[in-house]
Parts: structure tokens; sequence; C-alpha cells
């Protein structure tokens, strides 16, 4: 509960910022508004500061996480950061910001084309700067943006010293070229994204009014400044943090947590019903299909992943709905367990989780079950009809599993036959790509294949980005539709992945013993489209709000992001869950009461079956809905790292990711009135000092009518 505390502070303060008036036009009035404050002496508190500071409502900051050896990310001082504010639209400007400018420290407004490894590096090596607001560049950088490593999840994955060291480190493949890593490093000033371009505009329009440099001499007072808040409480390392944790938690009346595990939960179901509670037979044997559903960028919660995560877990889910329709699911002898992790970003945590659980025995299936592993990772890029079957080399060096897996690689062959789909082998001398299935390998010799778009270094120019958008995977919409509209049209790249989700469903039908002609298992398009309407432009849509339960509606939020959490599941999470559910489960006829109390209805079965009372669509000439109640075999099971069930927080076995916690994330602009009234402001106890640049007004210094205020919101 401490751990959903601490982000649902976080998420109420950035949901109240969002909802504050909108800015004016342009900030030229502020000055005469300042300098009339300031000649009368008014104190008037807070009614006066909001007066004089100009909110930025749409932002989202780098904020600050940490593993077993070391933390990444940004922060601020304890009472925000400020500087004057310069903006640099070209490398040539920095020189300002770096040397010439005589106001230090500054506040840089980048250009978002020149948000690069290069900038932040001479950035983050000088004393002149104090934060950074990044504007998003439109359209997307043509020459690609990848803040991750050019070597993901590295030393987590199933190559080692031990097995394949010549695949380890990514010594024959760099699977993501573009990767900058400045995702990875650690900044001591505050970064923002500026994600409203009118925003972004207020405070162009500030500089050019205050701020410009005439004829290469530095501007006069009053300048336009800027300060972001954005403090972390934990600090060094997980083995820190974790520490300091249970040191408050043994000791303290009133324990406070500075950070918490990455924690969400996996989303898995079966073709056919098992109990979920007991185990599954050891002669039984179980088809993974497994993909990723979370994402990351270097920004809090800017997590679009369209080709990184969406693409295949979309297809993933309609390769489910299309099996499920086959007539003879029951009579297959394999089952099918369709499986999708959580927190795949930060080395594997939701299937580490997984494959720990079946060997502890806390999962009904054991690896001893599992026939052939199925992944699909980015498939939406696909040039022409190409996609990459991708097999572990050092797999095939064992002639057993080397005989199943050809025998794998047939089956999903034969299945492309007459689709338009055409899949190829990468060959035995290229290792897996970044996959759940390594984590899987580590454990077992198991047959397997990860199919892709790329059949080397990845195609997605914006891995792991806030550039990986709907338009990265070239989903297009006429001009005009109405949202219902939208969601109902089939766009081309949903035809493309029903295609591919098509031949991955007849391919699971081969595996798990069926023999009818599979001409009549198809992947629907319109299903396709509507996913990928709902988690990539707009998560509130009427699909989406007939399949949840009521007292989920409060997750669909307009603009949809995958990133993992910290302790209950995300709306991803909850989503795949009830689409899941949705494609493959059965509407029953139960009432509500026994739909949600199944052990009080006769012939339910809930130790197979997953029981959920959902909205439904609205009425016909009506604002009721009529609800349902849909039997699927769809559970969630825990996606929390190894590592902190067994308190192993420097662990290099399992992942060890933490966040830290924050008190306020915010950014605000406003004037400095000169030089000459500036004097540093008394700090509160035991909070620190103000920010260089931050000043009080002598006449009026107790109630700060002007200068900015770190404590406003303590109040």
């Amino acid at each position: 509960m401490a751990a959903a505390a601490g982000r649902a502070r976080s998420r109420r303060g950035m949901a109240a910022a969002a909802g504050s008036p909108r800015l004016p036009a342009w900030c030229g009035p502020l000055r005469g508004l300042l300098l009339a404050v300031l000649a009368a002496g008014s104190c008037h508190g807070n009614s006066v500061e909001r007066k004089i500071y100009i909110p930025l409502n749409k932002t989202a900051p780098c904020v600050r996480l940490l593993n077993a050896t070391h933390q990444i990310g940004c922060q601020s001082s304890i009472s925000g950061d400020t500087g004057v504010i310069h903006v640099v639209e070209k490398e040539e400007d920095l020189n300002w910001v770096l040397a010439d400018g005589p106001h230090p420290p500054y506040m840089i407004l980048l250009d978002g084309n020149l948000f690069n490894r290069k900038v932040l590096m001479q950035l983050k090596g000088t004393s002149r700067v104090s934060g950074l607001a990044v504007s998003i560049a439109k359209p997307n950088p043509p020459q690609g943006f990848s803040p991750g490593l050019k070597c993901p999840n590295d030393g987590f994955g199933v190559y080692s010293k031990d097995y394949g060291p010549q695949y380890a480190h990514c010594n024959t493949t760099v699977w993501n070229p573009l990767g900058s890593g400045i995702s990875y490093e650690d900044f001591d000033f505050p970064i923002f994204l500026l994600e409203d371009a009118n925003e972004t505009q207020v405070i162009k329009q500030c500089y050019q009014d205050h701020n410009v440099p005439r004829d290469g001499s530095g501007p006069e007072y009053p300048l336009c400044a800027m300060q972001l808040f954005s403090h972390m409480h934990a600090v060094t390392s997980t083995v820190t943090c974790m520490r300091r944790n249970s040191i408050q938690n043994t000791f303290s009346i009133n324990p406070e947590t500075v950070c918490d595990p990455l924690l969400d939960y996996n989303v898995w179901s079966t073709l056919q019903p098992i109990n979920s509670s007991g185990k599954v037979d050891r002669e039984k044997e179980v088809i993974i299909v497994a993909t990723r559903i979370d994402s990351h960028s270097f920004f809090w919660n800017i997590a679009p992943g369209a080709e990184s995560a969406v693409s295949s877990f979309v297809t993933h889910l309609a390769a489910a709905e299309a099996l499920h329709k086959a007539s003879d699911v029951h009579l297959l002898q394999r089952n099918v367990m369709f499986t999708f992790f959580q927190g795949e970003t930060f080395d594997y945590i939701g299937s580490s989780r997984m494959v720990y659980d079946m060997e502890k025995d806390k999962f009904p299936l054991r690896l001893d079950n599992i026939h052939s592993f199925v992944e699909l990772n980015q498939v939406a890029l696909r040039n022409g009809s190409v996609l990459w079957m991708h097999t572990d080399p050092v797999s095939w060096m064992n002639e057993s599993v080397q005989i199943q897996v050809r025998n794998l690689l047939d089956i999903l062959s034969n299945s492309s036959v007459g689709a338009n789909v055409t899949l190829r082998e990468v060959g035995y001398s290229q290792p897996l790509p970044p996959s759940s299935f390594q984590r899987f390998l580590r454990a077992r010799h198991i047959p397997g294949v990860v199919l892709t778009d790329h059949q080397a270094a990845f195609q997605n120019r914006y891995y792991q980005s806030m550039y990986d958008t709907p338009e990265n995977i070239r989903m297009q919409y006429p001009e005009g539709l109405s949202p219902e509209e939208t969601l109902e049209y089939v766009t081309d790249t949903a035809k493309s992945l029903a295609e591919v989700a098509t031949v991955v469903a007849r391919a699971l039908y081969r595996l798990a013993g069926g023999a009818n002609n599979t001409s009549a298992i198809q992947a629907d398009p319109k299903t396709v489209t509507r996913m990928l309407y709902g988690f990539l432009i707009k998560m509130n849509n009427s699909w989406f709000q007939s399949i949840i339960k009521p007292d989920l509606k409060g997750i669909l939020g307009d603009v949809p992001q995958h990133y993992v959490a910290v302790s209950s599941p995300v709306n991803t999470t909850y989503l795949v869950q009830y689409v899941l559910a949705n494609l493959t489960g059965t509407v029953v006829n139960l009432t509500k009461e026994e739909c949600l109390n199944p052990e009080k209805a006769p012939n339910t079965e809930k130790e197979l079956y997953d029981y959920a009372w959902v909205q439904g669509s609205l009425d016909p000439n009506s604002t009721t809905r009529v609800p349902y109640c849909v039997r699927s075999t769809v559970h969630l099971t825990k996606a929390l790292s190894p590592a902190f069930e067994l308190r192993q927080w420097g662990s290099t076995e399992y992942s060890t990711w933490t966040e830290s916690r924050w008190k306020e994330i915010r950014a605000r602009i406003f004037l400095v009135a000169s030089k000459e009234l500036e004097r540093p402001a008394t700090a509160a106890p035991g909070k620190g000092t103000k920010a260089p640049g931050v000043t009080s007004h002598p006449s009026s210094q107790p109630c700060k009518t002007w200068a900015p205020d770190p404590h406003a919101q303590d109040r």
C-alpha cells in the first residue's frame, strides 16, 4: 500500500497540473504585472504567486531509476532548479550557454532534433546549466532516435561466459545500433519533455521578448526564467535504497519509503482450461506463445511502444482469437498458453519471474511441460512480406533439440503458404535477439523461435523512445473521421498484422496436433484495427468501455502509455487481460451476484475459469449499458523480480530495478526583475537552500510575493 500511495501522489500531482487553466498566448504581459506587484510591495501570498508564475501543465519528467550497482535518470535540487531561459535550436546556440552568456545558470529550451548524446554530454559537463526543457521534434527525427542501449538487457539473457560466450554482449550482432544509451546515464539536473506545442511557443515568446542577446551582448533585466521541480528521494543504487527502506520499516514509527521495485503483473491464459491453483500433469505438453507488453523512453510514463511492444501483443491477441474459433480446439493433444510479460524492458522482469515460479512449483506449469516456445517480437515493419525466424545457435548442437526446432520452423513456414507473409530462417550463426525466450533457455533447453521483422539489427529507428508512435508503424487514417469511425477503420497496418496473426494461429494449431485444414483459421483485421486504435491512439473508446469491469472505467485515459508500474497493474495490463477475455472467453448466463461470486452458482468450475462482470455496450437509444458475465481462462500472475522475493538486491542473476519516490513534479516560468534586487532567500529548516537564480524582494521577503516558493504546494 505504501508503494501505491507514493506513486499515486506523483500521478495526482501531474493530473492536477494538467487540469490548470490554459496558458495565455504569450508571456509579454507578465512583465507589467510583475513590476506592478514589485512597485506596490503587495503581500497576497499564493494569490499573487498565481498571477506571477505561468505553470507548464503538459510536461513529462525524466525520473531516477536504480539497479544493483548505480542510478540513472535525472533530478532537481530539493527546492527545484531555476535558470534564465535560453533557446537552443542549432548547435552553435550552445556557445552562449556554455561560455558567452553573462547570466548563468541557464535553463535550456532544446529543439527535439538536438536531443542527443553529444549535446547532453556537453551539458552534463558544465555548471552553467541548471536544467533542460525538450520540445518534441515534428516530424520524427529522420535519422532515428533511440535513448536505449545498443545491446538491450545485456547480461540478463542466455548468452554468457558459460553459454555461447561468442554471442555475449552483442559481440556478433549489435541489435540497436542507433541506441545512444542516454536513458541509462545519470544527470544531476532536471530534464523535462514539453508535450504541448502551445506551451513551447509561450516559452519561446517570453525568451524573444526578454532574453535574446543583442549585438552579441547580454540582454537587460527583467529576464525570463524557468523553474523545474523533480527532486528524487532515492540515491546510489537499489542496494542502498532498499536497505534504507528496510531500516525505516524496522525502526521508524512513520516509515518513509524512498524507492519501490518495478512491479506489475503478467497476463496468461490457456486454450484448454487448466486448474490455475493446481499442477498440470507432467506428461501434458504445452506450447507457450509470448510477447512483452511494456515499453520505455527517456521520460516518465511516455512509452507509446508502437513497434517495440504494441504491434507484437496485438498480433498475439488476434492469433489467440483466431485459434479459439477453430472447431476442434478441445480435441488438440497439446495445450497452448498465451503469455504476455510485463517489465521485460528492465532486464526481463516478467519472464524471469515466471521461470522462477515454474522452478519453485509456484505456477501450474513446470518447465518440463513446455513442448516449444513461439515469441512475437517487433513484427510491424516488414520489408515486403518477409518475417524472420530466429533460433538459438547453441541449441542446434543438441541433436534432439535440433530435430524439434527443425520441425517448428517447418510448421511455421508451411503455415505461411498462400498468405501474404513469407517466413525466412535467419541462419544458425546468429544469436537470438533480446527476447523473453532467452530467460527460459537459461533454465532449460527448450525448442523455440522468435519472430521479428528484422534479420539482424532492429528496423525500428525509435526503439525505446517517445517517437515509437502509430506513425512509426505507418498507421494512417483518412481525414474527417469521427472517433467511432476511426475505431472501426481498417488500416493497412491492421491488415498486415492480421496476416501475421493468421500464420501464427495456423502454426499453433499444427504444433498442438491439429490435423484438419487450417484455411478456416483466420485472424480478423477489424479486431486488430480496434486494438491498434485503443492501445496506440485512444484508450477511452466505446469498445474498451464495453469489455471492462465498471470499477475499472477510470483506467481509460486518452493517450495510451505502456510503462511498467510499481504497485497495482497499469492500465495496459488490465486492458490486455480484458481484451484477451473478450476475444477468447464465453458469455455465460449468470446474474451479477453469481458472476462476482461463482462459488455460489452451480457448475461454474471456478478452479478452471475466471469470471468477470463487464460493462457491456450502450443500449440502443439509451445512455444505460447492458452488462454481462464473461467466463475465460485469463489470469494474472505477479511480475516482480525474484531478487526482491529473495532480498538479493545486488543480484546479477535477476533484475534489480527500482524507481525513486518523489514529492512533486512541476514546471513554471516567471520574470527575474533585476540583478540589483536579488538576494538569497532563507531556506526552510532541513530543506536545503534555494537553487541558483531564485531571489526574493527585500521589502517583502516573509510573504515572497514574487520569488519562486518551493513549498507553495505544502501549505
